[in-house]
Order: structure tokens, then sequence, then C-alpha cells
């Protein structure tokens, strides 16, 4: 066993004396020492609740013969971050969760690891440490957040952010607002739609580092949900014995698998970035035109908020991930041999069936024949740039407007808020990507801003996007602000075209224009000059490559 490194041998003897000071005996010492890494905290709801998650992992691991070491990751909630300095830290958090994890597995030489995350950047950082360790391991979430109800309606926290916006158009007062607020998350889990958290804790599920149910079984559901740990603390058991990996389960055909159901679901603009940072730790390349490759042939069968009405507990109901990945495979889509923490691919889904077809809508009847996240590219991202389409209204799938140019999300949200932002007019927010912000900032308030005041506008940044961001909003612009990139060069009423369609993000301005400009352009100085977000600035590469530490 891997942790015979801190207990067999004579000179091991003071490592086994402070195992005995924490209550863990010789017949403890004889087991696979397993770390259950619990991201339990009490300022974000998805994480209120992973004690009992906790408690339950290390039930199944000691039954299937394994001791368990309970230790802590960070997390950062997204939603009390926005639209605030917080956000700089949400994406750069991702790596300190990954580092501290292998920090903690190396030095206590586990031979296995259960990983509870639920929110945005925890479950990628702790797929990353998964992969980077490369020893046997499970990830098992906290579920998502039930839907509240608001004027006989469900509703989530992107309503609470709209509220912004409609109080400023004089749609709601006061007092609807705060009614809404104390009712549209009712309860712990992550938040109730196809966000960053929910898109990511369901491809965790597909890339077969968690069980069935993993990303959509509702947070209150506590027995299930208990259950569902106890069951991958037994399966980390059985991958020790085997000697199964990360590396095994997460290949190629897994992430590919991940991508298409990223694209068939309308998943979060956020998992490009996640994705692929995921697979350069696995020692596996995802190129931008691969998502679009795969986007362009798989077809869009659910529409969960914020692109449609319905919540992640509608589509656990209605088969969860499994269904959505039977009914992919009719169009042999899904790579089925793929490896699992439980078997292949094709053993998990093959008895799993569509229970509602409102919610998962068949492959020849698909909401749209593409995914729901296209890459473009043009003069203005030389690299690339990623957009929800799946949360575009179809008016706007193709798009011309005038751009109002911002250097930061606060003076962009303080124009929308102010009524400076008209119909027809392209927002660039910029100086907002890995190295500018520094951080890469979600733009949920001015995108939640926009549509609360019901604005026909387009949105680019070098920034990202929440998952609950709706809209024709571009983000990850690549090469970013910072690094000179064509939309450090933009100038307020410049024509920018945004074409879904034909995967284009072009600036109508020549070349020899863009070149005058570039001349003269000067870079800023940075933001932030010290602390982590200074030296993450200094390390991290470009959204096109997942924006991660070299």
């Amino acid at each position: 066993m891997r942790s015979d490194i801190v207990k067999k041998g004579a000179t091991r003897c003071a490592h086994r004396s402070l195992f005995h000071a924490n209550g863990y005996g010789p017949e403890d010492l004889q087991k696979p020492l397993i770390g259950i890494c619990n991201s339990f905290n009490e300022i974000i709801p998805g994480h209120i609740h992973l004690r009992e998650i906790a408690e339950a992992a290390k039930l199944g691991v000691a039954a299937a013969g394994g001791t368990p070491f309970e230790f802590p990751a960070i997390g950062v909630c997204d939603g009390i971050a926005m639209g605030h300095t917080g956000m700089k830290y949400s994406l750069a958090s991702r790596e300190l969760i990954a580092d501290s994890i292998e920090a903690v597995a190396m030095a206590s030489g586990f031979d296995g690891l259960v990983l509870i995350p639920n929110c945005d950047k925890v479950v990628p950082g702790m797929l990353m440490a998964a992969a980077r360790l490369n020893i046997p391991a499970v990830v098992v979430s906290g579920g998502p957040m039930l839907p509240g109800r608001f004027h006989g309606h469900d509703v989530s926290v992107s309503q609470a952010f709209e509220a912004a916006g409609k109080f400023a158009a004089g749609q709601m007062d006061i007092a609807e607002m705060t009614d809404l607020e104390s009712k549209c998350c009712p309860g712990c889990g992550s938040c109730a739609g196809l966000f960053t958290a929910n898109t990511m804790n369901s491809l965790t599920e597909v890339l077969g580092m968690g069980l069935p149910g993993n990303g959509t079984i509702p947070a209150a559901y506590t027995g299930a949900r208990r259950l569902l740990a106890k069951r991958a603390g037994a399966a980390l058991m059985d991958l020790i014995k085997k000697d199964i990996k990360p590396r095994d389960i997460m290949t190629r055909e897994a992430f590919e698998n991940a991508i298409t159901v990223d694209m068939g679901i309308g998943g979060s603009s956020n998992t490009v970035l996640h994705l692929t940072a995921i697979a350069h730790e696995a020692g596996i390349e995802l190129p931008a035109p691969l998502f679009d490759e795969i986007s362009r042939r798989t077809p869009y069968i659910t529409k969960l908020s914020p692109a449609g009405k319905h919540h992640m507990t509608d589509l656990n109901e209605a088969g969860g991930i499994p269904a959505v990945m039977h009914e992919l495979s009719k169009k042999g889509l899904i790579h089925l041999d793929a490896l699992t923490i439980t078997g292949t691919v094709g053993d998990r889904i093959k008895n799993a069936e569509v229970l509602d077809r409102t919610v998962i809508h068949s492959v020849d009847d698909p909401y749209r024949k593409e995914g729901g996240i296209a890459i473009l590219k043009g003069n203005l991202a030389p690299d690339y740039a990623v957009v929800k389409a799946s949360a575009v209204a179809a008016d706007m799938l193709t798009y011309t407007g005038k751009a109002k140019c911002y250097n930061s999300e606060t003076e962009a949200c303080d124009a929308i808020m102010a009524g400076e932002i008209h119909d027809g007019d392209v927002v660039v927010i910029r100086y907002e990507g890995p190295k500018g912000g520094p951080g890469m900032q979600e733009m949920l308030n001015p995108t939640a801003v926009i549509t609360g005041r019901g604005l026909k506008v387009g949105l680019i940044t070098d920034g990202r996007f929440s998952g609950a961001s709706q809209g024709a909003c571009v983000g990850h612009i690549s090469p970013e602000a910072m690094e000179g990139g064509p939309i450090a060069l933009i100038e307020d009423g410049d024509e920018i075209t945004i074409d879904i369609p034909n995967r284009s993000l072009s600036l109508a301005v020549s070349d020899e224009e863009l070149a005058k400009r570039k001349a003269n352009w000067k870079k800023p100085e940075p933001k932030i000059k010290t602390g982590y977000l200074s030296r993450y600035a200094k390390l991290t590469t470009s959204a096109s490559t997942g924006a991660v530490l070299k």
C-alpha cells in the first residue's frame, strides 16, 4: 500500500505514535488510509450540509475495509462574491484547492481519496487534484438546491440577480424585491438551475468519477444523498483493490463524453475552462475546436434554467444524467466502453430511460440541432471566445451593434444601472481576463441587470459568465486585453457583429487601423500588486488554455 511510507518499519515509530495520538490503533493502520476531503463551510449554501455527506462517506469507507481521515478544502460562494473584488478570487481558488489537496494527500501517504465538493470552482479543483495525484479517487457532491416558489412559479438565485434591473427600471418595488430574495433560495444545495456547479457535478458523472445521481439528486433528499455518499466510499475501496486510478477513467474518450453531454444539456460556458484544466492535469489536450466540433453534431435536448423553466430537480425526476446519456447514445455520440468508478458507461446507462419528455427531449426532436455552447473566432477573438448559445434568444443569434467600452465590470454595471445602455449597443467589458482581472470575474451582475431592464443588447468580455447568465453574452475572448488582444483596441461606436450560427465575432475596423491602435496601446498597471492574486496574474495562462498555472 502507498500508505506504508507513513506506517511501516522501525523508522516510522514516531509516525505511528502520532496516529495513536488521534485515536488510531494498529488495527486501523493495517488498513488502507483514505483521505476524505470535505469542503464544508458555513458560507456557501451548497456546502452547509457537507458534514453529513462526509460522515456517510466515512461509513462507506470503514464498512468496506478502509480507515478514513477527514481534512478540509476551501470554497468561495460565487453568488456572494459576485460584483466586487471577491469575484477575482473565485477562479483563482480552483488552483488553491487542487494544490492544497495535493499537499495533504502527498504528505499523509493516502491510499485513496473521497472528494466532497459542491459548488463552482471546488468541483473542478478537486477533479484537477485527482488527475494530478493519480491515486484512486471518487467524487461525491452535496447535490442541487430545490427551486423556490414566487408568485406561483419556480425561481432560483438568477431571478434575485435580475431583480436589481427590474427595480432600476421601476418594474419591481422594494417590498416585492425583499419578498423575492427571501424565497428564491429555500435551503441547502448548489443553486437550483443548470449553472456552473450543477453542470460540473453532472459532468463528474459523465467523466466516470462520480456515481449516477451525483449531479441531480437534490441536497434536500438527505437519505438519498447519504446513501450515495456511503456507496461512493465503498466504490473507492473497490478501486483500490483493482488498482484503478483517475487517469484510467479520465481518458480522452471520457472527456469527449463530458463535452457531448455538456452540449446536449446546454451547460455553463465555464465548463470549457474547467474541462480543459482538468484534462491538462491528466496529460490530455482539449483544443477549443474540439468543443465546437462536438457541439455541431450534438442535439440540444434539455432546456433548464436559466435558458428554460425547468430546474435540476426536474432533470432528476426525468431520469437524470444516465437518461440523457442513453438518449444521446442513440445517435452514437457516447463512448460506451469508457471506464467509470463502477464499470463501463455502457453498463451504467443500458437500463436508463427518459421518464419525462417535456424535460429531456428525443434526439430526433431536440430544442436545437446543435449543442448549447458555441466557440467563436474572428478578428476580435483570434484564439477563441465562448457563448452559451442555448441561453440566447433566437432573434439574437446574429446581432450587430455599436460598442460601448468599459475597462472593468464595475464601470459597466454602473453605466447599465444609470440607464446609459440602450437597445442596439454592444457592451464591451475588458481587462477582466485571467491576467487583467486578475482572476477572470464572472459577469452575472451586468447580464442580470440587462435582462431585468429588458434591454436588447450584446455583451462581450475577456472575463467570463456565471452559469446563470443568459443573452447574447460572449466571454473568454482571447487574447485578453491585458495581453494587448484586439478587445483592448475597441473604441466607442465601433461596429461589432456576433454571429453564433457562423461562429464569428468580428469588429468592423480595418487591419490597418487596428495596427495603428495597437502601436499606440500601453499596457495598464496591474489592478492588484500584492498577495495571491498578484502571483496568480503572473503565472496564469490564457482562457484559451483553461487559465491553468504554469
